[in-house]
């Protein structure tokens, strides 16, 4: 979808300037934070596209003004609300927290480690066969989808090259949603000029993951 989040190549929002010596967290919510995030994800309850669709959901302007963690705790909110397993009065503490059942049980402390050593997978079984191949040109096509993408909008309509093919992973279009569609993800080389023109760099080049459904070849219609 559309939205704030997607700010790679907007103007007027000023440069990225990184913290000296930044910490991994700047207070011990945070540490909350990332924990119950990841929590959740263990046992069941959403998928990766599903909690990051959840964030682009939020409102702009507060967006825009909230910390990392706040826009994960926002979007956190949301998917649980939404699924049923916390209501606004549990939050308000005008109502005892419910028993709820999840569809996987909560990680021992002797887990943790292992799970989060692990990280997440995936890679497709298999899916739609490739319609690219290594040294392709390709368009990124000019959609404007309802729902979640990872298509950003700064490499819509225009050409790169395909350069790695890494075999059929879950889309995430369809498994925000609920859905699988495993298709080709596919590394595209993109010059900088072709997606900034004069503000880009020549000889600097940008490599997007981009599945199978966001490309099409550069002489068809989008």
């Amino acid at each position: 979808m559309d939205g704030i989040h997607d700010m790679g190549g907007m103007h007027g929002m000023g440069p990225v300037e990184p913290e000296e010596n930044e910490p991994v967290f700047h207070a011990d919510w945070e540490k909350r934070m990332f924990a119950m995030n990841n929590a959740i994800t263990a046992v069941g309850v959403r998928n990766l596209d599903e909690s990051r669709h959840a964030r682009e959901r939020m409102d702009p302007a507060t967006y825009l003004g909230s910390s990392y963690y706040e826009i994960w705790l926002d979007g956190l909110i949301r998917i649980l609300t939404e699924k049923g397993l916390i209501s606004e009065e549990e939050l308000a503490g005008a109502q005892e927290p419910r028993p709820v059942t999840t569809p996987k049980p909560a990680l021992k402390a002797e887990d943790v480690d292992p799970v989060m050593d692990k990280g997440g997978n995936f890679i497709a079984e298999d899916g739609k066969p490739a319609r690219f191949k290594v040294g392709d040109k390709v368009r990124a096509k000019n959609i404007h989808p309802v729902g979640h993408t990872r298509l950003p909008r700064y490499a819509r309509g225009h050409i790169g090259e395909i350069v790695a093919n890494y075999g059929p992973h879950v889309f995430p279009d369809a498994s925000a949603h609920g859905g699988s569609d495993p298709q080709p993800l596919y590394s595209v080389k993109f010059a900088s000029t072709e997606l900034w023109g004069p503000d880009g760099t020549e000889g600097d080049y940008i490599f997007i993951d981009l599945w199978d459904d966001y490309l099409e070849a550069p002489g068809d219609a989008t």
